[in-house]
């Protein structure tokens, strides 16, 4: 019987910012309220420039119509209505006395009457508002000349629609061109975030592409793979130095395992069984952190189809005080080693926190799909603000040294099973670690049955 060991692929949480909050959108929205900032003022200003031009030529122009005019008349003696230049042009000559004596056919309800526009510069003629302007015609009084300013008023309203739909088609043009160029320009930025987004620490830590273009993104990139690599360099150096730290431990701890082993069997004295355990306690820390040391990458099952109570048999010596309690008569798929580590790291955190008078129960229950493995003590409960931290190494809430839960965690996964946390609703902390159940047929059920020792699946 053949079982593949599974592959965890831990699920990866891309982060996409929101697109109001992206760089991408923030220097579009910079480049818009630049241009916008530009065009207000440039087009005010050419406007400003523009109408004061018109401006200017339309009162030379009225200034050039009245010369004509008063040059016509006096030397002349035209009448209004031939003068020269004097089409589209309101005239009328009023007399010393503020009488109208002579004015164009379109103001003749002015004629022979008070002139009624003294001293005004614009006047409202035919609807329209018109410029003036006086010339003096010697004793016979005074020129007065009006020109519309229709066609100025135009242009004037022209220029300024033309600057209103500038200010409101720039901003939504640019806004449009600065998202398309900000989206060419930080398109390795953002793949880059994404493979960094990729990456785990724990598997490898592999540098990112670079783009062909050595511009700013191309700078930062290679800034952050100097810094993978140097991350890289130091998890080498600290997993070398980890591993020596374990195997200088190893040898040791074994030897001084079995002396004290020995001396409890012969003696009995509770001290010498007493430092047995806790000899027994630093060999597990030494295979935490051995397995802390190699990683998740290293880390390989050896299947073996064993009964059940042999797990149990393993645990009971190991964590003296458990109850169990389930149907351990099935048979179990593991890696015997591994899966005891796990466990034996769950009973003893359960064990340090119930205290001497407290209880640690351990409870397995098997379906089709799942056997599951739960572990409930009698303490306090974790501490809510861990949280999900409490499985990251060398955080604890027990006062161990809180690679326990981490490993037992790597076990599960590698099993393709999972390890949960949290408090039990009758109080104290409960654990549960759950990996695939095995369907089998019955013949191969028989098979087992009449096997005594342990079957290893290759």
């Amino acid at each position: 019987m053949t079982r593949p060991a599974s592959r965890h692929t831990a699920p990866l949480h891309t982060a996409r910012v929101a697109w109001r909050h992206s760089l991408r959108f923030r220097l579009a929205l910079v480049y818009t309220l630049v241009a916008l900032a530009l065009v207000s003022m440039i087009g005010l200003g050419v406007m400003t420039l523009l109408l004061r031009s018109m401006d200017q030529q339309f009162q030379t122009r009225l200034d050039e119509r009245a010369d004509t005019l008063a040059e016509a008349f006096l030397t002349g003696g035209q009448g209004l209505g031939k003068s020269p230049g004097g089409t589209g042009t309101y005239t009328m000559i009023i007399d010393e006395d503020g009488q109208v004596q002579a004015a164009t056919p379109s103001l003749r309800q002015y004629d022979k009457a008070p002139f009624p526009f003294g001293g005004q510069a614009v006047v409202e003629l035919n609807g329209s508002p018109a410029r003036t302007a006086t010339r003096k015609l010697g004793d016979f009084g005074t020129l007065w000349v009006a020109l519309p300013e229709d066609a100025l008023l135009d242009a004037r309203q022209s220029a300024t629609r033309a600057l209103l739909l500038a200010l409101l088609v720039t901003p939504a043009l640019m806004l449009l061109v600065g998202w398309w160029v900000g989206k060419r320009a930080l398109a390795d930025l953002e793949g880059a975030a994404d493979l960094a987004d990729r990456i785990d620490p724990t598997r490898s830590v592999a540098t990112l592409p670079l783009p062909g273009r050595e511009d700013e993104v191309h700078r930062l990139l290679a800034a952050l793979n100097r810094l993978l690599v140097r991350i890289e360099a130091v998890q080498a150096r600290e997993k070398q130095l980890l591993g020596q730290i374990v195997h200088e431990l190893g040898a040791p701890l074994t030897v001084l395992k079995a002396s004290l082993s020995r001396a409890a069997e012969r003696t009995g004295d509770p001290e010498v069984t007493r430092a047995a355990l806790v000899t027994d306690e630093l060999t597990f820390t030494t295979q935490d952190l051995m397995q802390l040391a190699r990683g998740q990458l290293e880390m390989k099952v050896a299947w073996h189809f064993i009964p059940a109570a042999t797990l149990r048999g393993r645990l009971d010596r190991l964590v003296p005080g458990t109850g169990f309690a389930g149907d351990w008569g099935g048979m179990l798929l593991c890696d015997p080693d591994r899966l005891t580590q796990a466990l034996r790291n769950l009973l003893a955190n359960a064990r340090r926190a119930a205290g001497p008078e407290g209880t640690v129960t351990l409870t397995l229950t098997e379906t089709p799909d799942h056997v599951t493995f739960r572990v409930q003590d009698s303490g306090p409960g974790l501490p809510p603000e861990l949280g999900e931290r409490i499985f990251e190494p060398f955080i604890s809430g027990s006062g161990s040294s809180g690679l326990g839960l981490s490993v037992s965690r790597q076990i599960a996964v590698l099993h393709g099973g999972t390890l949960t946390g949290g408090n039990a609703p009758g109080g104290g902390a409960q654990f549960v670690l759950t990996l695939p159940g095995v369907a089998l047929g019955d013949d191969e059920e028989e098979g087992v049955e009449e096997a005594e020792t342990p079957v290893r699946v290759s």
